[in-house]
């Protein structure tokens, strides 16, 4: 009986041990910015994607096992003016009849300094899958029974000739639009587990 309770006890502790060095975290949608920026002639285009869902899986004790899951609803996309969205919507630019998700899916995580890492992963969009690395900076540190964290999130340029997100070469040339597309991102989110 004593050797039952002893046992019983070990495992309690191990798996209270187990819940608390993982973590999971939701994107708050309301509170997060996946945004965009390209350069033109004319001028910059900032836009932004307001629908999009994610989870930040964290191992405190081994932050080398935490992972990043995101989809981004792609029909969300927002850059101000509704008939440049309709027609990055297209089947000239983005297809969202036949690609209608971006997702992003980490497959290493790799600490960086006290409240930063790089978090490399598979980015999904146009129907081609691309390694990109997110820089990620930790705006509020994870302590205690915090429920919330807040990530600055950067990446090198993307170039949109990699997921073939070109439409006319002619009315690209005109107007100077860059290949190169600046992500911008801030996510809040809130713990679940």
């Amino acid at each position: 009986m004593r050797i039952q309770l002893v046992i019983s006890f070990v495992l309690l502790a191990a798996l209270s041990s187990a819940a608390l060095a993982s973590e999971t975290y939701r994107f708050d949608q309301s509170r997060s910015t996946i945004g965009f920026t390209v350069r033109q002639f004319l001028g910059t285009t900032h836009g932004k994607f307001t629908k999009f869902d994610g989870k930040i899986d964290i191992d405190r004790e081994h932050p080398e096992k935490s992972s990043v899951t995101a989809k981004i609803d792609v029909r969300s996309i927002d850059t101000g003016i509704v008939k440049r969205d309709n027609h990055l919507r297209s089947p000239e630019f983005f297809n969202i009849a036949e690609f209608p998700e971006m997702t992003f899916k980490s497959r290493s995580v790799r600490q960086t300094g006290q409240q930063s890492g790089d978090i490399l992963g598979d980015l999904t969009m146009h129907g081609i899958a691309k390694p990109i690395t997110l820089h990620v900076k930790l705006l509020s540190p994870i302590s205690g029974d915090r429920k919330e964290t807040r990530w600055a999130v950067t990446t090198e340029p993307l170039k949109r000739s990699d997921f073939k997100l070109m439409f006319s070469q002619g009315a690209e040339a005109i107007s100077g639009i860059s290949q190169t597309v600046a992500v911008n991102i801030e996510i809040e989110d809130s713990r679940v587990q």
